[in-house]
């Protein structure tokens, strides 16, 4: 059964349309700008425009999705249904009412989405593994290749050809590369500072492979000058309430509990309140999915579920540290995806 077959028997609904990219891939498993997939009773059609239209009918070739040309406009899709399923969180008021005045009911799709996406089948951690083994591999070489003078812009543009040499097909998200105090900004841009001696570097990157993402951060030095006494310290409790989420989850730990065992471990160092986002979310077409880990969630981690382990602590105008791993829960246990060395580095 296929991925827009089980979504069709989730929901329940006469017919499942569904247009918006990323669902679109998890439906297809290939990466479109434009189409609808339409499943019903009778099946599954992809409907694209000439642009897709023989790549499509390749990669879909042998499975349950029929592949034709959209002829539009859409309402013509739809004759003969009273009702069809839209994803409503993700549906625009103008497309939600052009449905309703073709005189469709209208269905929500959402939670089968959530539901389906959230466990990971086989094929898919496998892909996700695959990006988290080249996100490692590239970081490992661009280690070597970091040099004084360099911009936080020229180390981004460096990783993120090593991944693509690797395999990749392009990033998870904008690379964020943050010299000296910049790391001290959660989500830095990436900017034309120059890297100097005894700097704090923080890299958050990732890559997509087969259409699926990793993340990772990592923290280091880029020289020892003796003047981060603090940070050494603050690192190495960090590194431990990443560490502590890793011993401490399971199957049925919910996203508020995982937020909480690196948020109390920090809270016994006083660093609680410079940990300003949550611990983690998770991974999959998108790099930010469902389930989430943060102080308010009750989302219940589930084995096959992927998602991020990454506590940080941010000193305004000082520096900042996130240690981050993607991971999986196998048999009730956190099993790391990523896998580049977490302890402190000085190149």
């Amino acid at each position: 059964m296929t991925n827009a077959q089980t979504i069709y028997g989730s929901v329940g609904a006469e017919a499942v349309l569904t247009e918006q990219p990323d669902l679109r891939q998890y439906l297809t498993g290939i990466s479109t700008s434009f189409g609808y997939v339409l499943s019903d009773k009778n099946g599954n059609t992809f409907y694209t425009d000439t642009r897709y239209l023989e790549a499509a009918t390749a990669a879909l070739k042998g499975t349950d999705i029929a592949v034709k040309k959209f002829e539009g406009p859409l309402e013509n899709l739809l004759k003969g249904y009273k009702e069809v399923a839209v994803p409503l969180s993700r549906t625009t008021y103008p497309e939600y009412k052009r449905l309703k005045d073709a005189g469709l009911k209208i269905v929500d799709s959402d939670k089968a989405f959530v539901n389906a996406m959230s466990i990971k089948q086989t094929y898919e951690l496998e892909l996700i593994q695959t990006a988290c083994d080249i996100t490692d591999k590239a970081f490992v070489t661009l280690l070597d290749k970091i040099q004084e003078g360099m911009s936080e812009n020229a180390v981004a543009a460096e990783l993120e050809y090593l991944m693509r040499k690797l395999g990749a097909s392009g990033t998870s998200f904008d690379t964020i590369v943050a010299f000296g105090k910049n790391s001290s900004v959660p989500h830095h841009e990436t900017g034309k500072d120059k890297l100097k001696f005894g700097d704090i570097v923080l890299i958050d990157f990732g890559c997509k492979v087969g259409g699926y993402c990793s993340d990772c951060t990592r923290t280091f030095l880029f020289g020892n000058d003796g003047k981060h006494g603090e940070f050494v310290k603050a690192y190495g409790h960090v590194l431990n309430a990443h560490m502590v989420v890793k011993e401490k989850v399971t199957d049925g730990t919910t996203g508020r509990e995982a937020d909480a065992f690196a948020r109390d471990y920090l809270k016994n160092y006083g660093l609680d309140k410079y940990f300003t986002h949550s611990l983690g979310h998770g991974i999959g077409v998108n790099v930010h999915e469902h389930p989430y880990l943060s102080p308010k969630s009750e989302h219940s981690l589930k084995n096959g579920m992927v998602f991020s382990d990454e506590p940080g602590v941010y000193f305004e105008g000082d520096f900042g540290i996130r240690i981050e791993d993607t991971v999986t829960l196998k048999d009730g246990q956190v099993l790391s995806l990523t896998n580049s060395n977490k302890n402190l580095t000085v190149i």
